[in-house]
């Protein structure tokens, strides 16, 4: 996708959901472009391991 990037100033003019649009194409740049920079840490996806297997453990204390 090939847009034209407003003038910062000018970034107000825009309605939320073009803005909205925006900082999903740069997110989404930015993830392209650094990915190995952005990789998630060892040790947060073993305690999102850790949380979800005491989520399965427990699934009555799920609240709505």
């Amino acid at each position: 996708m090939v847009f034209m990037v407003p003038e910062i100033d000018n970034l107000e003019q825009l309605t939320l959901a073009e803005r909205l649009l925006l900082v999903e194409d740069l997110w989404d740049s930015i993830a392209r472009s650094h990915e190995a920079d952005l990789a998630i840490p060892e040790w947060q996806k073993a305690e999102l391991m850790r949380r979800r297997q005491k989520h399965v453990q427990n699934l009555s204390s799920v609240k709505p």
